[in-house]
Formats: C-alpha cells, structure tokens, sequence
C-alpha cells in the first residue's frame, strides 16, 4: 500500500492549484495520506520521497509546461535519474481550441517520466478548456478512479 502521494503542480494563472486541492480533498476521503507541492524550486530527488504521485499541469504558450515547472522538466531531462518503481497520474489543463498542443503540459511530462522508468497508472485526464465543464469538477471523480487502480496495481 502507498503511504503517501505527492501531488506535483504546474500553474500559471492558479486553475491547476484549484484541481490540485480538488485532488488532495478525493486523497484524503480515500484515507491517503497526501500534501501538494508547486513546481517552482523543485529537483529531481523529489521522487526519491514517496512511491505515488500526480502531476497537475497546465499547457501554456506553443504547448510548453508551464513556467513554474520549465526547470523542473529541464532538470529531469538533464539528470536522467531512474524513476523505476515510481507510479504517477497526470491530470493535464488544455484548451482543445489549440488542437496540435492540447494539453501538451501534461503529454511533456508523462513522456519524460515514462522515458525515466517512472509507471502511468490509469489515463491522462486532458481537460478542455472550452468545453464549459470546470477541471476542477472533474478533478475529485477523476482521483477517486486514479487512486482505485493504484490500490490495485
């Protein structure tokens, strides 16, 4: 059983801090121990601290990560540390309007962490933007699933 998750989040205007304490308040429901950290001054030894983690990002400019999360994502990229045994979900902010970068925030990083060994449990939340549905509606529902096929996996 995971002891505790991390929920890791890339914001620019504050909507994927929103989903993110959505996610935390589904976490704690389920009895996981769980707390959120922003990107901005984060390293690649963070995943050396727990076994579980979610990364709530948002895409921003030509479907870049967020600038919170750049040298995070750089870091990673830079220091290839093995992520193997690491299970992580995304839940990923777009705009579906920009069709070729759509949630690309959250594409960057499940590609990074995959390539580092790092396993993707369930599916990639992509919330769309124009849709008129607020992420953070979603965000509680989503976790819920996200946390049953952790428990199972």
């Amino acid at each position: 059983m995971v002891a505790h998750i991390k929920i890791l989040v890339g914001t620019m205007t504050g909507t994927a801090e929103l989903v993110a304490d959505e996610i935390l308040d589904a976490l704690q429901a389920g009895e996981m121990d769980a707390e959120i950290l922003l990107m901005d001054d984060l390293e690649p030894e963070i995943f050396e601290t727990a076994a579980a983690y979610i990364i709530c990002t948002s895409t921003y400019g030509q479907g870049d990560v967020p600038d919170n999360c750049q040298a995070f994502m750089d870091s990673l990229e830079e220091q290839t540390p093995d992520l193997g045994g690491i299970q992580y979900g995304i839940f990923a902010l777009g705009d579906l309007t920009y069709d070729q970068t759509f949630c690309n925030g959250g594409v960057l990083f499940d590609r990074t962490l995959a390539k580092l060994g790092a396993t993707r449990i369930g599916d990639i939340l992509k919330h769309d933007a124009s849709s008129g549905e607020l992420p953070e509606d979603q965000a509680g529902a989503w976790a819920e699933e996200w946390l049953a096929n952790l428990v199972n996996a």
